[in-house]
C-alpha cells in the first residue's frame, strides 16, 4: 500500500438492497432486519439508491419512509447514508436532501445531474448545479461522478467544489480511469474520504492514498466486504489479496447473473430477509441463481459470514 495511506479512514460502503414482497409493496420487516445484518457485519450503508435500491421505482413517501427506518435501525451503530436517483434539476436534489435531513441520516450522496435525451451538461453547467445543491443543504454531503450518467464531471470543477463548500466530506468515483481517479486523490485526499464504486478497484484506490470503495455485493457478504479493508488496515496483504480475490469472484458472479435480482434471490437461498425485485425488474433465472450459486459455494461464503 501507498505510504500516504491513512489507515483509520479506510472504510467500505454497502448500497442496500430495497425489499419488495412478491406483490411489490415495500417490506419494511425485511428492511429493517436486513440493516441490522449490514450493521453487525461492520460496513457503512447507503440506501434508497437507483440501482441496488431500486430507487425509481419507490414513491416520495417510500422513500421518506425508507430513509426513517434506516436512520432509526442505523444511527450511532454504523455510518447511514442516503443515496436517491439522479435529478433532473437542482430543485429535485435539494428536495431530496431535505427528506434526508429531516429523517435523521449521518450525510448524503449527490449524484451528477441527468438532464435527459442523452445530453450532456457544460462544466458551467454542473457548477451551478452542484454549487446551488450544496449551498441549500446543511447535510454533510458526498459528490458522486458516476459513468451512469454517460459523462465524467472535470476534475477540476470536482476540486473547486470542494474549495467551496465546507459540507462536503467525501467523493464517490465510479469511473474506470486510473489517471482521473489519481488526479483527485492528490488533490483532495487531505481534504475528503475518496470511494471507488465497486470493489474491483479496491486496491487501486487504496494504493493511491484513496480510502475504500462501495459495493453492492455487502449486501450478501457484509463480513467479506469488511474483511478486505481489515486487511489492508493492517498491512497483511496476503490476507487482503486472498479476500479481495474472493470478493472479485462473488462480483462478477452477481453481475453476471442477473445483478440486485440474483443478489435477492440468493438472500433467499439461505433463508435470509432480500425479499422480491420489484417491477419492471423480474425475478432471476433458475439457471443463472444456480451459476451464481455455485461461486458462493466456491469461495466457502457461508463459513466467512457465518451462516
Amino acid at each position: 500500500m501507498a505510504s500516504n495511506l491513512t489507515t483509520s479512514r479506510l472504510q467500505t460502503f454497502t448500497i442496500s438492497i430495497t425489499p419488495f414482497t412478491q406483490d411489490g409493496a415495500l417490506d419494511e420487516d425485511a428492511f429493517t432486519q436486513h440493516l441490522t445484518r449490514l450493521a453487525q457485519g461492520g460496513v457503512g450503508v447507503y440506501v434508497g439508491g437507483g440501482g441496488s435500491g431500486e430507487g425509481y421505482t419507490l414513491s416520495f413517501d417510500e422513500t421518506a419512509r425508507l430513509l426513517e427506518l434506516a436512520a432509526g435501525t442505523l444511527k450511532g451503530k454504523t455510518p447511514i447514508r442516503a443515496m436517491g436517483t439522479e435529478p433532473r434539476t437542482a430543485r429535485q436534489m435539494i428536495e431530496f436532501l431535505n427528506l434526508a435531513e429531516d429523517k435523521g441520516v449521518d450525510a448524503a450522496q449527490v449524484y451528477s445531474l441527468d438532464v435527459g435525451h442523452g445530453h450532456v451538461p457544460t462544466p458551467n453547467e454542473l457548477a451551478n448545479y452542484f454549487g446551488e445543491v450544496f449551498s441549500n443543504s446543511s447535510l454533510p454531503l458526498v459528490l458522486s461522478t458516476h459513468q451512469s450518467v454517460g459523462y465524467v464531471i472535470p476534475a477540476p470543477v470536482i476540486i473547486e467544489l470542494f474549495e467551496k463548500h465546507a459540507n462536503l466530506i467525501g467523493l464517490n468515483i465510479s469511473h474506470q480511469d486510473p489517471n482521473y481517479l489519481k488526479t483527485l486523490v492528490d488533490a483532495l485526499g487531505e481534504r475528503a474520504d475518496i470511494c471507488v464504486g465497486g470493489p474491483h478497484q479496491a486496491p487501486m484506490v487504496l494504493a493511491l492514498g484513496g480510502h475504500g470503495y462501495l459495493s453492492s455485493e455487502g449486501n450478501l457478504a457484509p463480513n467479506l466486504c469488511r474483511s478486505v479493508i481489515e486487511a489492508a488496515k493492517v498491512g497483511d496483504n496476503t490476507l487482503f489479496l486472498d479476500r479481495w480475490g474472493k470478493l472479485l469472484r462473488l462480483f462478477m458472479a452477481l453481475y453476471g447473473n442477473g445483478g440486485i435480482r440474483v443478489t435477492k434471490a440468493v438472500l433467499g437461498e439461505f433463508g435470509l430477509p432480500g425479499g422480491f425485485p420489484r417491477l419492471p425488474r423480474l425475478p432471476v433465472e433458475r439457471d443463472a441463481l444456480d451459476r451464481a450459486m455455485k461461486v458462493v459455494k466456491e469461495i466457502g461464503l457461508a463459513e466467512i459470514e457465518g451462516w
